[in-house]
């Protein structure tokens, strides 16, 4: 959302290409500001088409959307007319930017190198699926494998959230061949108003309550604040867990369903932005015992509400956060408890840390565009 609210302010001719079950659709600046209001729930997408009945699988709503994107096309295509369709409206010397690690496919690269003197720029949120292998789906590391290998061959410039990525990152892609260049470019971040009105019942709690936001998945660690509240007994001030159930977690699921519902655990999934921010904000502090991670928002976000960060000592953390946050290692839940059982003392204000500057769209953008 940001590059695309960025990108149609810029005085530069922009484009916007969308992958649909029935093949490509292109936007220009007109019709990406009105990709962004229905985004943004400003504008509805009216009813589906004729031709979205064909896309078998979509609920109502999908088929709604892809609807109202084809009526803002100016050109649409098959998936094997895509080279002609971008040769046909796009200029020489045009940029594509894709910062999802989303259409990294064979067909969308090798047609936008169709172009004239195309540059082709690519953002890497990170390798952790070759760096962690063990936490991730079951299936999902050869693909995301060969979507970097293709990345390698195709990209002119690589987009890096963070030093840590790009160093991970290069290590792989060195023993490959011939490297694109590489920008350090730190993610920006956009303020959420907290809507403590968007809050289930019960929520937030009225004593001091710690919060830790994320997918309940591997990487993130969760296993290790369940061995701390377990310890602190039924006494604990409240956890809440913030995010849905993932993946290759059956232990940690097979915990939580095990713990009393008026426990001192609670899992919250499902709010939206607002209420997130409700919570966060409202926190005695976030925890964020990860063990790998390309960037870190919500820490960042949540001390940019000026909730104090306990997390793990890994070197993202440490440049994106610096000395705005406690740092402690993960091979022990002890020293945690420690930390948890000693702030649980004190009040927020004497365990926060005032200093932090939130990173920004502008500084990225500034980096960022001027190399793409």
């Amino acid at each position: 959302m940001a590059y695309l609210e960025r990108l149609v302010q810029e005085p530069l001719p922009v484009w916007g290409l969308v992958r649909t079950p029935l093949g490509y659709i292109l936007l220009d600046r007109n019709g990406l500001a009105d990709f962004a209001r229905l985004l943004r729930a400003e504008i509805a997408p009216g009813p589906p088409d004729f031709l979205s009945r064909l896309a078998r699988g979509h609920d109502r709503a999908a088929r709604s959307f892809q609807s109202a994107l084809r009526r803002l096309a100016v050109a649409r295509c098959l998936p094997g007319g895509l080279p002609r369709m971008l040769r046909r409206v796009l200029p020489a010397r045009c940029a594509y930017l894709n910062v999802g690690h989303s259409n990294l496919t064979e067909r969308v690269l090798k047609a936008v190198r169709t172009v004239p003197e195309a540059r082709i720029a690519v953002m890497i949120h990170d390798v952790i699926p070759l760096t962690h292998p063990d936490f991730q789906r079951a299936g999902s590391v050869a693909p995301f494998e060969a979507k970097l290998r293709r990345v390698r061959r195709y990209a002119d410039v690589i987009l890096y959230n963070s030093a840590d990525t790009a160093r991970k990152t290069l290590d792989i892609l060195a023993g490959w061949g011939a490297v694109p260049q590489g920008i350090v470019a730190h993610l920006g971040t956009t303020p959420v108003a907290p809507d403590p009105g968007g809050l289930p019942d019960g929520l937030p709690p009225a004593s001091p309550y710690f919060i830790t936001v994320g997918t309940i998945e591997p990487r993130k660690n969760h296993a290790l604040l369940l061995d701390v509240w377990e310890a602190l007994g039924p006494d604990a001030p409240m956890l809440l867990i913030a995010g849905n159930r993932g993946w290759r977690n059956e232990d940690v699921f097979a915990r939580l369903d095990a713990m009393p519902p008026t426990g001192p655990v609670r899992e919250v999934a499902g709010l939206d932005d607002g209420a997130l921010a409700a919570l966060v904000e409202g926190a005695h502090a976030l925890l964020f015992p990860s063990f790998a991670e390309g960037f870190g928002l919500p820490a960042v976000e949540a001390l940019r509400l000026g909730t104090p960060v306990l997390c793990s000592n890994i070197e993202t953390f440490r440049e994106v956060l610096g000395d705005s946050a406690v740092y402690l290692e993960t091979d022990g839940w002890q020293n945690w408890k420690c930390r948890v059982v000693d702030w649980s003392k004190r009040s927020r204000e004497e365990i926060r840390i005032s200093n932090f500057e939130a990173p920004e769209w502008d500084a990225h953008f500034k980096i960022a565009l001027s190399y793409t």
